[in-house]
């Protein structure tokens, strides 16, 4: 009999698979164990792996319930202690700010957005012009909104087009119900059609969702590691942008490229263009739609367009925190276009809640990692190199895990032990800076590898479009394949060759600073343990 066949075992990580349940079982049984019969530093390890693990198993269960229980024993048991974590998530709030309102805030210029990327699609007739606006516009609204709101856009757009071609190539009208999941109902002369607007939505999705990660990485609002690691480099947006450009201004142009090639060529599932019938539908549709817009609605896409103008502003002037120039947008957005009931905007914040909460599981796996000094090998190593060679290999490092794991968490790991670096005068501050840079483009560019890396990626494997399009996580890494191989060697080439002349440049012409003190929590971090009177259970 299944040890999950009981009502509480069926309870337990709820549909996961039973073998996904034994594993997370095992896992909690078997490290107290190593942790006080074996060697505590080896159970931190063992821990981490487990915690990678999930996140590499997202797909069978979000990672917040497994790698959280793994968690909450790691503290129980001693890895690290509440404090310590505490300590992290401290340290984090103007990324659990930004997760919060910042995407909440996108959320209410969602018409806005809609309303671009749908005269995009009905109005641009070349295919590779079509791929190529998506991708930049992807890059761009992600340089300033949040990847996944931006995603959920283009989501929303390609599920709404396709439920409308599907009901009218079953013979409805627009008002009718009618289910796009099945495809019983489309007749017979429609189904060649629907498999070529299959092929067409499936690489706009993956030219967007590169895009997003394009755009990403530029900017300190782009992802929430660059928050991250730009707080603890105490650079503005302005600074931000002008580091990383030497590594993502090449980067940006070499997407753009693949994203050109791809469609000229049609390799690796890309070319598909829209069947005649199908754009004909669409047109139809939009035209409806705009028919039917009133001069209330007409008014409402004006501000929502204003309030995206003064968030570009507010953060290119570093008006305020990212966090709190989030909440006025909602205070703005919602107040001028009245939404004004509870509920209403509580649904904003649906998005953003699941993943902030797993950032704060990252952090306590992080205060085990800075307790236990688990990373002390690969740090030691990387810092025994000389200063070229330290750069590259950050980058390269962050890359490799990206790939197959949470990007965010791997950034936080790495900017941690780069900051306890500098804090006990390993490194000078020229050259945290340089690894900043280093792990920013590391864990942003080659995570578009699998939809582990990036969570744009994985939210759009998740949604209800993957299925309707066909859009499985083999062929998702397979289309995202030559996008990988082309930014990440462009990334490591800049990183290795233009990084270091191009920074100096940037000096030369006083558009950055040297900047000599601290980071704020590298002071802080190398006497966590003690602060907060955890013994370090290596010994060091």
């Amino acid at each position: 009999m299944s040890l999950f066949a009981n009502p509480t075992g069926r309870l337990f990580l709820g549909h996961s698979a039973e073998w996904y349940k034994l594993t997370i079982l095992a896992f909690l049984v078997i490290n107290p164990i190593i942790y006080f019969a074996v060697d505590p530093w080896i159970a931190g390890w063992v821990l981490v792996l487990e915690f990678i693990f999930c996140l590499a198993m997202a797909l069978k269960c979000y990672p917040l319930q497994p790698g959280g229980l793994l968690a909450i024993e790691a503290i129980a048991i001693g890895m690290a202690s509440p404090d310590q974590v505490y300590f992290e998530v401290q340290h984090g709030l103007e990324v659990i700010l930004l997760l919060v309102f910042m995407v909440a805030g996108i959320h209410f210029l969602k018409d806005m957005l809609l309303f671009v990327f749908t005269k995009l699609l009905v109005r641009v007739k070349n295919k590779v012009l079509l791929g190529l606006l998506f991708c930049f516009a992807g890059a761009f609204l992600s340089a300033f909104l949040d990847a996944l709101t931006v995603i959920a856009v283009v989501i929303a757009i390609s599920v709404g087009f396709y439920s409308i071609y599907h009901k009218v190539a079953s013979g409805k009208d627009y008002h009718h119900d009618h289910d796009h999941g099945d495809d019983t109902t489309i007749e017979p002369l429609g189904q060649e059609d629907l498999e070529g607007f299959r092929a067409f939505l499936r690489s706009l999705m993956m030219h967007a969702a590169v895009g997003t990660a394009l755009g990403g990485v530029c900017t300190i609002v782009g992802e929430p590691q660059n928050l991250m690691i730009g707080s603890r480099a105490n650079w503005g947006f302005a600074e931000f942008f002008l580091r990383m450009s030497p590594v993502t201004i090449p980067v940006l142009f070499t997407g753009l490229a693949t994203c050109v090639l791809l469609e000229l060529t049609g390799w690796f599932g890309y070319g598909g263009k829209i069947p005649p019938k199908v754009l004909t539908i669409l047109q139809d549709y939009d035209a409806y739609e705009s028919g039917r817009r009133s001069k209330k609605d007409k008014i409402s896409l004006a501000i929502q367009g204003f309030v995206a103008l003064w968030l570009i502003v507010a953060l290119l002037f570093h008006l305020a925190a990212v966090g709190l120039i989030g909440l006025s947008i909602i205070v703005l957005a919602s107040a001028l276009t009245g939404v004004t009931e509870e509920h209403q905007i509580g649904h904003a914040f649906q998005e953003a809640l699941p993943f902030t909460s797993l950032l704060v599981v990252f952090f306590a796996v992080v205060a085990v990692i800075g307790n236990l000094d688990l990373f002390r090998p690969v740090t030691d190593f990387v810092l025994s190199l000389d200063g070229h060679g330290q750069i590259t290999a950050f980058y390269v490092a962050n890359g490799v895990l990206s790939a197959i794991s949470d990007n965010v968490f791997v950034a936080t790991v790495y900017i941690t032990e780069a900051a306890k670096a500098l804090s006990t005068h390993v490194i000078d501050r020229d050259t945290f800076d340089m690894m900043a840079v280093a792990i920013n483009t590391g864990t942003n560019i080659p995570s578009v590898a699998t939809p582990n890396g990036q969570a744009a990626f994985l939210f759009l494997l998740t949604s209800a479009l993957a299925p309707l399009i066909r859009l499985s996580y083999m062929r998702m890494v397979v289309m995202a394949l030559p996008y990988t191989i082309t930014m990440s060697i462009v990334g490591y080439l800049a990183v290795a060759h233009l990084l270091i002349p191009m920074t100096e440049h940037l000096y030369e012409a006083k558009l950055i600073k040297h900047h000599h003190e601290l980071v704020g929590e590298a002071a802080d971090v190398g006497d966590t343990a003690g602060t907060h009177g955890v013994p370090d259970k290596t010994g060091h």
